[in-house]
């Protein structure tokens, strides 16, 4: 059963199934939030734990020994468990359990917050090391919003970089990062969204993308984001899906090349004994 947080202006409901978000809703009755349809992909907003992206093989080294590990992490597929709730917010939580073991030898705790504040929803992930020894892992969020957004149809909807800069883009190859460079597809820190840059795959800018972004369409409705801790950025669907996911990251696939051990991915962390690391994204509605 989803639990809903709710004010004037926006509803949510955040599942306990990877505490990911269900529904994005105004209170006029538009919804934000891309709606899963498995014809197209059934994520909505899926959080990336403990690696973000693919492993070669689906396979993760970790000191020395190899353990099957599918694209993306298992957080986004186990079940969390309700900490607190409010009004406004709730925070779920996964600690580590023999399941998670077998496959990531760490004792950890990753909770997960959504919260209401006016127009804005704010998600933030703690990951706490609660064993002895070091956590490597990466972690990052894949929102999905329907494109076109409510309000928006028929009219050209862009990516707006706050910074205003073109950030280099990477592409993947078999689901790992290629480590080449190529030219960025923004202009004065804006992309203007077209289907076909989305036949090789999702768009994985590594660096440079700064903390904040809009996406719109031209003079209509917008939604506003801000990154805490995310230093990579992705923009991701099918050709022709309508969708688009804004993917703040702390961490990448696998670069061809580097292996499989999980340090060597780009933008792992390590956490020390009881050591916690904090990573946010906000979305503001601006109908």
């Amino acid at each position: 059963m989803p639990t809903r947080i709710s004010n004037e202006y926006l509803t949510v409901e955040i599942s306990p199934l990877g505490a990911e978000m269900q529904s994005l809703a105004s209170s006029d009755g538009r919804n934000w939030l891309w709606n899963g349809d498995a014809a197209f992909w059934n994520g909505r907003s899926p959080v990336l734990f403990p690696i973000v992206g693919k492993a070669p093989d689906n396979r993760l080294e970790i000191d020395g020994k190899s353990y099957e590990m599918n694209q993306h992490g298992f957080a986004r597929r186990s079940e969390f468990t309700l900490a607190e709730s409010s009004a406004t917010s709730c925070r779920f939580e996964l600690a580590a359990s023999e399941a998670t073991k077998a496959v990531y030898p760490f004792d950890f705790l990753l909770a997960l917050t959504h919260s209401l504040d006016g127009h804005t929803l704010s998600v933030a992930a703690a990951v706490t090391n609660t064993g002895d020894k070091p956590l490597p892992f990466g972690l990052g969020f894949h929102p999905a919003f329907v494109w076109p957004l409510p309000g928006g149809e028929g009219q050209q909807h862009s990516v707006t970089l706050d910074n205003g800069a073109e950030p280099e883009l990477v592409r993947l190859e078999n689901g790992l990062r290629h480590p080449g460079r190529l030219p960025s597809p923004f202009s004065a820190g804006r992309l203007a969204l077209d289907h076909s840059y989305f036949a090789d795959d999702a768009m994985i800018f590594p660096e440079g993308a700064g903390t904040g972004l809009a996406y719109g369409a031209e003079g209509g409705p917008s939604l506003k984001f801000r990154f805490d801790n995310l230093p990579n950025l992705a923009l991701w669907t099918k050709p022709g899906a309508p969708f688009l996911c804004v993917e703040p990251w702390h961490g990448t696939a696998a670069e061809i090349g580097l292996g499989s051990d999980i340090m060597t991915r780009p933008y792992s962390m390590s956490l020390s004994k009881g050591e916690t690391a904090r990573f946010a994204f906000s979305v503001e509605v601006a109908a």
